[in-house]
Protein backbone atom coordinates (compact mmCIF):
# COMPACT_ATOMS: atom_id res chain seq x y z
CA UNK A 1 0.00 0.00 0.00
CA UNK A 2 1.41 3.35 -1.04
CA UNK A 3 1.87 5.97 1.65
CA UNK A 4 -0.39 8.97 1.16
CA UNK A 5 0.51 12.54 2.19
CA UNK A 6 -2.02 12.29 5.01
CA UNK A 7 -0.38 9.12 6.32
CA UNK A 8 3.07 10.70 6.11
CA UNK A 9 1.86 13.76 8.00
CA UNK A 10 0.34 11.54 10.68
CA UNK A 11 3.60 9.63 11.08
CA UNK A 12 5.57 12.88 11.32
CA UNK A 13 3.21 14.18 13.99
CA UNK A 14 3.59 10.97 15.97
CA UNK A 15 7.38 11.11 15.68
CA UNK A 16 7.40 14.74 16.77
CA UNK A 17 5.20 13.94 19.77
CA UNK A 18 7.56 11.13 20.76
CA UNK A 19 10.55 13.46 20.44
CA UNK A 20 8.85 16.06 22.64
CA UNK A 21 8.19 13.38 25.25
CA UNK A 22 11.85 12.29 25.21
CA UNK A 23 13.03 15.89 25.54
CA UNK A 24 10.91 16.50 28.64
CA UNK A 25 12.50 16.35 32.14
CA UNK A 26 10.44 13.28 32.98
CA UNK A 27 12.32 11.24 30.35
CA UNK A 28 15.59 11.22 32.28
CA UNK A 29 18.97 12.70 31.45
CA UNK A 30 20.25 9.98 29.13
CA UNK A 31 17.04 9.96 27.08
CA UNK A 32 17.05 13.75 26.87
CA UNK A 33 20.63 13.80 25.60
CA UNK A 34 19.76 11.26 22.91
CA UNK A 35 16.63 13.20 21.98
CA UNK A 36 18.60 16.46 21.73
CA UNK A 37 21.07 14.78 19.39
CA UNK A 38 18.17 13.47 17.30
CA UNK A 39 16.62 16.95 17.21
CA UNK A 40 19.95 18.39 16.02
CA UNK A 41 20.09 15.86 13.18
CA UNK A 42 16.44 16.57 12.33
CA UNK A 43 17.13 20.31 12.13
CA UNK A 44 19.73 19.72 9.43
CA UNK A 45 17.18 20.04 6.62
CA UNK A 46 14.28 22.37 5.91
CA UNK A 47 11.57 19.75 6.43
CA UNK A 48 12.94 18.84 9.84
CA UNK A 49 13.19 22.48 10.87
CA UNK A 50 9.61 23.11 9.85
CA UNK A 51 8.50 20.08 11.84
CA UNK A 52 10.33 21.21 14.97
CA UNK A 53 9.18 24.81 14.53
CA UNK A 54 5.59 23.58 14.82
CA UNK A 55 6.31 22.01 18.22
CA UNK A 56 6.44 24.78 20.86
CA UNK A 57 6.95 22.18 23.60
CA UNK A 58 10.03 20.82 21.81
CA UNK A 59 11.53 24.28 21.46
CA UNK A 60 10.86 25.02 25.13
CA UNK A 61 12.55 21.76 26.13
CA UNK A 62 15.54 22.52 23.90
CA UNK A 63 15.93 25.93 25.53
CA UNK A 64 15.81 24.30 28.94
CA UNK A 65 18.47 21.78 27.92
CA UNK A 66 20.62 24.55 26.42
CA UNK A 67 20.86 26.18 29.85
CA UNK A 68 21.14 22.89 31.73
CA UNK A 69 24.11 21.22 33.43
CA UNK A 70 24.63 18.44 30.86
CA UNK A 71 27.25 19.66 28.39
CA UNK A 72 26.46 17.13 25.62
CA UNK A 73 22.74 17.86 25.83
CA UNK A 74 23.36 21.62 25.92
CA UNK A 75 25.67 21.40 22.90
CA UNK A 76 23.14 19.43 20.85
CA UNK A 77 20.25 21.65 21.95
CA UNK A 78 22.10 24.86 21.10
CA UNK A 79 23.14 23.52 17.71
CA UNK A 80 19.52 22.66 16.99
CA UNK A 81 18.36 26.13 18.08
CA UNK A 82 20.92 27.78 15.79
CA UNK A 83 19.52 25.80 12.86
CA UNK A 84 15.94 26.53 13.88
CA UNK A 85 16.58 30.27 14.13
CA UNK A 86 17.01 30.34 10.34
CA UNK A 87 13.47 28.98 9.92
CA UNK A 88 10.85 31.77 9.65
CA UNK A 89 8.21 29.76 11.51
CA UNK A 90 10.52 29.34 14.50
CA UNK A 91 11.49 32.98 14.91
CA UNK A 92 8.49 34.16 16.89
CA UNK A 93 8.60 31.27 19.41
CA UNK A 94 12.32 31.90 19.87
CA UNK A 95 11.79 35.63 20.35
CA UNK A 96 9.12 34.82 22.91
CA UNK A 97 11.87 33.01 24.83
CA UNK A 98 14.24 35.97 24.52
CA UNK A 99 15.10 36.24 28.26
CA UNK A 100 16.31 32.63 28.24
CA UNK A 101 18.40 33.22 25.09
CA UNK A 102 19.93 36.41 26.45
CA UNK A 103 20.91 34.49 29.57
CA UNK A 104 23.11 32.25 27.38
CA UNK A 105 25.17 35.16 26.06
CA UNK A 106 27.94 35.67 25.17
CA UNK A 107 28.22 32.01 24.25
CA UNK A 108 28.85 31.33 20.59
CA UNK A 109 25.69 29.32 19.79
CA UNK A 110 23.51 31.89 21.57
CA UNK A 111 25.17 34.60 19.46
CA UNK A 112 24.38 32.47 16.40
CA UNK A 113 20.69 32.13 17.31
CA UNK A 114 20.33 35.85 17.97
CA UNK A 115 22.34 36.81 14.87
CA UNK A 116 19.90 34.84 12.72
CA UNK A 117 16.88 36.35 14.47
CA UNK A 118 18.28 39.90 14.16
CA UNK A 119 18.42 39.81 10.40
CA UNK A 120 14.97 41.42 10.58
CA UNK A 121 14.88 44.94 11.98
CA UNK A 122 11.87 44.29 14.20
CA UNK A 123 13.57 41.32 15.85
CA UNK A 124 16.82 43.27 16.21
CA UNK A 125 14.92 46.01 18.01
CA UNK A 126 13.40 43.49 20.43
CA UNK A 127 16.84 41.99 21.15
CA UNK A 128 18.35 45.42 21.79
CA UNK A 129 15.50 46.27 24.13
CA UNK A 130 16.02 42.98 25.94
CA UNK A 131 19.74 43.68 26.33
CA UNK A 132 19.06 47.12 27.77
CA UNK A 133 16.37 45.88 30.16
CA UNK A 134 18.51 42.99 31.33
CA UNK A 135 21.66 44.97 32.08
CA UNK A 136 24.32 47.16 30.50
CA UNK A 137 23.19 46.83 26.89
CA UNK A 138 25.92 45.71 24.49
CA UNK A 139 28.64 45.63 27.13
CA UNK A 140 28.63 41.82 27.67
CA UNK A 141 29.05 41.35 23.92
CA UNK A 142 31.85 43.91 23.74
CA UNK A 143 33.61 42.32 26.69
CA UNK A 144 33.54 39.00 24.83
CA UNK A 145 35.70 40.62 22.15
CA UNK A 146 38.51 40.47 24.68
CA UNK A 147 38.43 36.68 24.88
CA UNK A 148 41.42 34.82 23.35
CA UNK A 149 39.02 33.45 20.71
CA UNK A 150 35.77 35.43 20.58
CA UNK A 151 32.71 33.48 19.37
CA UNK A 152 32.65 33.48 15.59
CA UNK A 153 28.97 34.48 15.53
CA UNK A 154 29.58 37.52 17.74
CA UNK A 155 30.57 39.61 14.72
CA UNK A 156 27.38 38.83 12.75
CA UNK A 157 25.27 39.58 15.84
CA UNK A 158 26.89 43.00 16.31
CA UNK A 159 26.52 43.66 12.59
CA UNK A 160 22.82 42.85 12.59
CA UNK A 161 22.18 44.89 15.72
CA UNK A 162 23.99 47.86 14.15
CA UNK A 163 21.52 48.02 11.28
CA UNK A 164 19.42 50.06 13.73
CA UNK A 165 20.33 53.61 14.86
CA UNK A 166 20.06 52.56 18.51
CA UNK A 167 22.45 49.68 17.85
CA UNK A 168 24.94 52.02 16.23
CA UNK A 169 24.65 54.40 19.17
CA UNK A 170 25.63 51.55 21.47
CA UNK A 171 28.74 50.82 19.42
CA UNK A 172 29.59 54.52 19.16
CA UNK A 173 29.35 55.10 22.92
CA UNK A 174 32.44 57.21 23.51
CA UNK A 175 32.42 56.67 27.27
CA UNK A 176 32.94 52.92 26.82
CA UNK A 177 35.43 53.03 23.92
CA UNK A 178 33.08 50.57 22.24
CA UNK A 179 33.98 50.98 18.59
CA UNK A 180 37.71 50.91 19.37
CA UNK A 181 37.29 47.31 20.55
CA UNK A 182 36.07 46.31 17.09
CA UNK A 183 38.95 47.79 15.10
CA UNK A 184 41.61 45.07 15.57
CA UNK A 185 39.25 42.49 14.07
CA UNK A 186 39.35 43.96 10.56
CA UNK A 187 42.37 41.66 10.06
CA UNK A 188 41.35 38.83 12.39
CA UNK A 189 42.44 35.58 10.73
CA UNK A 190 40.95 32.99 13.09
CA UNK A 191 37.38 33.39 11.82
CA UNK A 192 36.22 34.91 8.55
CA UNK A 193 32.64 34.85 9.90
CA UNK A 194 33.59 37.03 12.86
CA UNK A 195 35.77 39.30 10.70
CA UNK A 196 32.97 39.77 8.17
CA UNK A 197 30.50 40.66 10.91
CA UNK A 198 32.82 43.19 12.56
CA UNK A 199 33.58 44.91 9.25
CA UNK A 200 29.83 45.06 8.58
CA UNK A 201 29.25 46.63 12.00
CA UNK A 202 31.97 49.22 11.38
CA UNK A 203 30.48 50.06 7.99
CA UNK A 204 27.05 50.51 9.60
CA UNK A 205 28.55 52.81 12.24
CA UNK A 206 29.88 55.01 9.44
CA UNK A 207 26.31 55.93 8.52
CA UNK A 208 26.34 58.21 11.58
CA UNK A 209 28.00 61.21 9.94
CA UNK A 210 27.86 63.22 13.17
CA UNK A 211 30.55 60.87 14.48
CA UNK A 212 32.82 61.00 11.42
CA UNK A 213 35.15 63.65 12.82
CA UNK A 214 35.60 61.61 16.00
CA UNK A 215 36.03 58.33 14.10
CA UNK A 216 38.74 59.87 11.93
CA UNK A 217 40.46 61.61 14.86
CA UNK A 218 43.45 60.21 16.73
CA UNK A 219 41.12 59.07 19.51
CA UNK A 220 39.70 56.34 17.26
CA UNK A 221 41.76 56.56 14.03
CA UNK A 222 39.47 54.21 12.13
CA UNK A 223 40.92 54.85 8.65
CA UNK A 224 44.14 52.76 8.92
CA UNK A 225 42.10 49.82 10.20
CA UNK A 226 39.88 50.05 7.11
CA UNK A 227 42.75 50.56 4.68
CA UNK A 228 45.23 47.99 5.97
CA UNK A 229 43.20 44.93 4.79
CA UNK A 230 43.01 46.56 1.33
CA UNK A 231 46.76 47.15 1.12
CA UNK A 232 49.19 44.78 -0.55
CA UNK A 233 52.99 44.45 -0.54
CA UNK A 234 53.57 47.20 -3.10
CA UNK A 235 56.45 49.61 -2.52
CA UNK A 236 55.88 53.35 -2.85
CA UNK A 237 58.29 56.16 -3.67
CA UNK A 238 59.48 57.98 -0.57
CA UNK A 239 57.30 61.05 -1.17
CA UNK A 240 54.18 58.87 -1.46
CA UNK A 241 55.15 56.69 1.51
CA UNK A 242 55.29 59.76 3.75
CA UNK A 243 51.66 60.56 2.94
CA UNK A 244 50.46 57.25 4.35
CA UNK A 245 49.57 56.59 8.00
CA UNK A 246 52.47 54.96 9.85
CA UNK A 247 50.66 51.61 10.03
CA UNK A 248 50.56 51.47 6.21
CA UNK A 249 54.17 52.35 5.58
CA UNK A 250 56.85 49.81 4.61
CA UNK A 251 54.54 46.79 4.64
CA UNK A 252 56.28 43.40 4.34
CA UNK A 253 56.67 41.65 1.00
CA UNK A 254 54.33 38.87 2.11
CA UNK A 255 51.50 41.28 3.01
CA UNK A 256 48.21 39.82 1.78
CA UNK A 257 45.01 41.68 0.99
CA UNK A 258 41.67 40.69 2.44
CA UNK A 259 40.78 37.47 0.62
CA UNK A 260 36.98 37.77 0.79
CA UNK A 261 35.51 40.04 -1.94
CA UNK A 262 32.42 40.95 0.08
CA UNK A 263 34.58 42.10 2.99
CA UNK A 264 36.75 44.20 0.66
CA UNK A 265 33.59 45.78 -0.68
CA UNK A 266 32.30 46.59 2.82
CA UNK A 267 35.63 48.19 3.72
CA UNK A 268 35.40 50.40 0.64
CA UNK A 269 31.79 51.26 1.48
CA UNK A 270 32.79 52.28 5.00
CA UNK A 271 35.47 54.62 3.66
CA UNK A 272 33.00 55.99 1.12
CA UNK A 273 30.59 56.82 3.95
CA UNK A 274 33.40 58.64 5.78
CA UNK A 275 33.75 60.91 2.72
CA UNK A 276 30.15 62.10 3.05
CA UNK A 277 31.22 65.38 4.67
CA UNK A 278 33.72 67.95 3.43
CA UNK A 279 35.89 67.48 6.53
CA UNK A 280 35.79 63.72 6.09
CA UNK A 281 36.82 63.94 2.45
CA UNK A 282 39.72 66.20 3.41
CA UNK A 283 40.99 63.79 6.07
CA UNK A 284 40.61 60.70 3.88
CA UNK A 285 42.51 62.43 1.07
CA UNK A 286 45.26 63.69 3.36
CA UNK A 287 45.92 60.18 4.70
CA UNK A 288 47.04 58.95 1.29
CA UNK A 289 43.96 56.81 0.74
CA UNK A 290 44.17 57.23 -3.03
CA UNK A 291 47.56 55.49 -3.08
CA UNK A 292 46.15 52.35 -1.46
CA UNK A 293 43.11 52.42 -3.74
CA UNK A 294 45.26 52.90 -6.83
CA UNK A 295 47.19 49.70 -6.11
CA UNK A 296 44.01 47.86 -5.11
CA UNK A 297 42.43 48.85 -8.43
CA UNK A 298 45.38 47.40 -10.34
CA UNK A 299 45.05 44.13 -8.40
CA UNK A 300 41.28 43.74 -8.02
CA UNK A 301 39.38 41.37 -10.32
CA UNK A 302 35.92 41.16 -8.75
CA UNK A 303 33.60 43.46 -10.74
CA UNK A 304 31.46 44.65 -7.82
CA UNK A 305 34.51 45.42 -5.66
CA UNK A 306 36.20 47.11 -8.60
CA UNK A 307 33.12 49.30 -9.11
CA UNK A 308 33.08 50.29 -5.42
CA UNK A 309 36.78 51.13 -5.63
CA UNK A 310 36.28 53.28 -8.72
CA UNK A 311 33.40 55.20 -7.14
CA UNK A 312 35.49 55.98 -4.08
CA UNK A 313 38.45 57.07 -6.23
CA UNK A 314 36.18 59.42 -8.17
CA UNK A 315 35.04 61.03 -4.91
CA UNK A 316 38.64 61.53 -3.82
CA UNK A 317 40.01 62.92 -7.08
CA UNK A 318 36.86 64.70 -8.24
CA UNK A 319 35.71 68.27 -7.63
CA UNK A 320 34.02 69.22 -4.38
CA UNK A 321 30.18 69.27 -4.44
CA UNK A 322 28.51 72.64 -4.85
CA UNK A 323 27.00 74.81 -2.08
CA UNK A 324 24.32 73.03 -0.07
CA UNK A 325 25.62 69.59 -1.04
CA UNK A 326 28.72 69.40 1.16
CA UNK A 327 27.16 66.60 3.26
CA UNK A 328 26.30 63.86 0.77
CA UNK A 329 24.22 61.94 3.33
CA UNK A 330 21.89 64.92 3.77
CA UNK A 331 21.26 65.63 0.09
CA UNK A 332 17.58 65.13 -0.76
CA UNK A 333 17.23 63.11 -3.95
CA UNK A 334 13.81 63.07 -5.65
CA UNK A 335 12.20 59.64 -5.41
CA UNK A 336 12.04 59.12 -9.17
CA UNK A 337 15.75 59.99 -9.50
CA UNK A 338 16.67 57.64 -6.64
CA UNK A 339 14.72 54.81 -8.30
CA UNK A 340 16.50 55.50 -11.60
CA UNK A 341 19.90 55.48 -9.88
CA UNK A 342 19.09 52.19 -8.15
CA UNK A 343 18.03 50.71 -11.50
CA UNK A 344 21.27 51.89 -13.12
CA UNK A 345 23.30 50.38 -10.25
CA UNK A 346 21.54 47.04 -10.73
CA UNK A 347 22.13 47.13 -14.48
CA UNK A 348 25.80 48.01 -13.90
CA UNK A 349 26.27 45.07 -11.52
CA UNK A 350 24.49 42.69 -13.90
CA UNK A 351 26.65 43.88 -16.80
CA UNK A 352 29.82 43.43 -14.76
CA UNK A 353 28.81 39.94 -13.67
CA UNK A 354 27.94 39.01 -17.28
CA UNK A 355 31.29 40.32 -18.51
CA UNK A 356 33.12 38.40 -15.79
CA UNK A 357 31.38 35.13 -16.71
CA UNK A 358 32.32 35.64 -20.34
CA UNK A 359 35.96 36.17 -19.38
CA UNK A 360 35.96 33.00 -17.28
CA UNK A 361 34.43 31.01 -20.14
CA UNK A 362 37.23 32.26 -22.42
CA UNK A 363 39.82 31.41 -19.79
CA UNK A 364 40.94 35.04 -19.65
CA UNK A 365 41.47 37.10 -16.50
CA UNK A 366 42.81 40.45 -17.67
CA UNK A 367 44.40 42.78 -15.12
CA UNK A 368 42.52 46.03 -14.45
CA UNK A 369 44.07 49.27 -15.56
CA UNK A 370 44.60 52.21 -13.23
CA UNK A 371 41.83 54.83 -13.45
CA UNK A 372 42.85 58.14 -14.90
CA UNK A 373 43.43 61.05 -12.55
Amino acid sequence: MLETPAMAAKEEAAAAAELVELLSPAAGQAAREGAAEAALALSGDAAGRRLLAGQPAAMAALLQLAAGPSLPAARHALGCLVNLSAEPAAREPLLAALPALLGLLPGGPACGVLANLCRERGAARRVLRGLREGGPGLEPLLQALGQPRPPSQLGPLLCNLSQLPEGRRGLLDRSRCSVQRLLPFTQYQDSVVHRRGVVGALRNCCFEYEDHEWLLSEEVDILPFLLLPLAGPEEFPEDEMERLPVDLQYLPQDKQREEEPDIRKMLLEAIMLLTATKAGRHTVREKGTYLILRELHRWEREPTVLAACEKLIQVLIGDEPGPGMENLLEVNIPEEVEQQLQRLDREEEEEQERWWREQEERGSTPRSEEPSR
